[in-house]
């Protein structure tokens, strides 16, 4: 266990990154492992704590001193989310509300999935796209997409849509922003930052809920 959590600290710090491209997983195994976490992290239920914001942050930040090829893997890793996304969608329409009984697990937590849902049924279809910023709501909303039966051609615009734009805007802010003496002098406190403000809907949600839910209980 603590040789995978070292692993995952790995992929958010750039020297480290860098080290692991230029050795363990060097040439396109490095590029391969990448698309493999991008595709995990978006599209299985129990890759929600894999490193979604920070990594592509510090992808960016790694392609900017030359060790990635920035346009092979930002391409590479919009496809990784796309495909990712939409497996979350099919594994949503072949499992259904049967996952919804499962009890929690290391791996599984019902609250996710019900946090989701609630996004999803007050943002609809948009949720796939806002979710692609939003850590954990990001890995299972494809699949409460796919369990309420979003139509799939709806769903594939809003899925190619946000991935896209997440991949882009998170990889090409590492890629522009990494050679800026502040970042990189404060780099951790930088992708702490990062996690915060994608956490920031999920705390705001919940807060709001609980608020809302008070008021109703005052008011019976």
């Amino acid at each position: 266990m603590h040789e995978i959590i070292d692993f995952l600290r790995s992929l958010t710090d750039p020297p480290r990154l860098i080290q692991l491209l230029s050795t363990v997983i060097s040439g396109w195994y490095g590029y391969a492992t990448l698309f493999a976490i991008v595709f995990s992290e978006t599209g299985l239920l129990v890759g929600f704590f894999l490193p979604g914001d920070s990594l592509l942050f510090t992808v960016g930040v790694v392609a900017g001193a030359g060790k990635l090829n920035i346009v092979v893997i930002v391409i590479l890793l919009i496809i990784a989310a796309i495909l990712g996304v939409g497996t979350g969608y099919a594994l949503g329409r072949k499992a259904g509300p049967k996952v919804f009984e499962r009890p929690d697990s290391r791996l599984f937590k019902r609250e996710h999935l019900l946090r989701t849902q609630e996004f999803y049924e007050k943002h609809g279809g948009k949720t796939i796209v806002y979710a692609q910023f939003v850590p954990i709501i990001r890995t299972f909303a494809p699949f409460v997409a796919g369990v309420a039966k979003m139509p799939y051609r709806r769903f594939a615009f809003f899925n190619v849509f946000g991935s896209i734009g997440w991949v882009t805007l998170m990889t090409m802010s590492g890629y522009f922003l990494g050679e800026v003496p502040f970042i990189r002098q404060n780099f951790e406190k930088v992708v702490i930052a990062i996690v915060l403000i994608s956490v920031a809907p999920i705390v705001i949600h919940v807060l709001k809920s609980r608020r809302q839910q008070r008021t109703m209980v005052a008011h019976q």
